[in-house]
């Protein structure tokens, strides 16, 4: 199986599996002289980790991240960089009266056309218990890109039913277990999911990531657009089903005159007046608000019978019993954030080493 890294200058490969003993991470192309311990990664993964609400996977994992390489006396060295989480709360029992049935909406069928085998255990290679290795290597990336690129993220819309803008707070965002800006709409969001969560199902979620003080010039056109990266990496999240920088599709309901981001000059600058691109124009960010959404689809391991059919052909019937995120949109949240932090930090790489310029 390959295709297991990202990335151009600044490189993540992770490893591992949902149920094996560890999962892992190497991040290639981080500079010299960074400051970095395990304590610059751990907040972010804790926002990530499993078990901290009714709302999430009871799974029990610790998320505790260890560096094996590439640090010294609390340097980066240049070297690659080697992280490590080990999984303590394996319940591979879970799996066992589906390890011969494809769940509908999961990828154990597509795995198992392609390789002709498949890790029944939680998904393998497949299960978003991998994507903590992601968070681990975003934060990494944050060190990159340093204290002026502040990136942030939020769940705004839990299946059909989306925030009031007008009541955005980035301070609500830490204080519900969705991390939503609206703190009327996350109190709704409780009851709604309470009663799927009940029910045995699940659902989707659109979440928005945003990253401020991104230096202009960054991308590269034609086939390494910045907006292009962002969006592959973001689509590369487990169960993200559609991806849109700036208005996004909504553009296509607006006139030019009203889609056209109009600028003026201010202390010698330009300025733009609004900010439908998305802070990417051609594939290079302009400098304002680098801002992108995805969709994520409902967790496909539900109790609620469905129909299916097994490795040998037989039609069955499966339901699927464990522990699972009724929406896994909402540990997506710091995610998102990571890919977009990891594709900001190699396109700055990058164009530092194009241009000569970082600011």
């Amino acid at each position: 199986m390959s295709f297991n890294s990202f990335g151009l200058l600044f490189r993540v490969t992770t490893w591992g599996e949902s149920h094996g003993p560890a999962i892992g991470a190497v991040v290639d192309g981080c500079p010299p002289g960074i400051p970095l311990g395990e304590a610059d990664i751990q907040p972010f993964l804790d926002r990530r980790r499993p078990g901290q609400s009714r709302f999430t996977t009871q799974r029990r994992e610790a998320d505790e991240i260890r560096i094996l390489s590439g640090v010294h006396e609390g340097r980066t060295t240049g070297t690659p960089i080697s992280l490590l989480i080990e999984n303590t709360d394996q319940r591979s029992r879970d799996y066992e009266n589906i390890a011969a049935r494809y769940r509908p909406g999961h990828a154990d069928v597509t795995y198992d056309l392609k390789y002709g085998h498949r890790d029944p255990r939680g998904g393998g290679r497949s299960s978003a218990r991998e994507t903590a290795m992601r968070v681990a290597a975003g934060a990494i990336a944050r060190k990159v890109l340093g204290p002026g690129v502040v990136i942030r993220g939020a769940m705004v819309a839990l299946g059909a039913h989306g925030i009031d803008r007008a009541r955005w707070d980035w301070a609500q965002v830490e204080a519900n277990p969705f991390f939503c800006p609206d703190a009327e709409a996350a109190r709704a969001w409780e009851a709604e999911l309470d009663a799927i969560r009940k029910a045995g199902s699940s659902i989707g979620a659109v979440v928005e990531v945003v990253a401020e003080g991104v230096p202009a010039g960054l991308g590269a056109p034609l086939y390494g657009k910045l907006d292009a990266e962002i969006a592959a990496a973001l689509m590369s999240i487990n169960a993200v089903k559609g991806v849109e920088i700036g208005e996004g599709f909504a553009a296509a309901a607006l006139r030019g005159e009203e889609n056209a981001d109009e600028m003026r000059m201010e202390g010698g600058r330009i300025a733009f007046l609004s900010n439908h691109a998305g802070g990417i124009l051609g594939g290079i960010a302009t400098g304002q608000p680098v801002v992108a959404r995805f969709a994520v689809k409902p967790t496909s391991s539900i109790l609620i019978p469905r129909r299916s059919v097994s490795a040998a052909g037989e039609e069955v019937e499966i339901t699927t019993k464990g522990r699972h995120d009724p929406c896994v949109g909402i540990r997506a949240v710091p995610v998102g954030e990571a890919m977009l932090a990891c594709v900001l930090a190699d396109h700055w790489l990058r164009h530092r080493g194009q241009t000569g310029r970082g600011d």
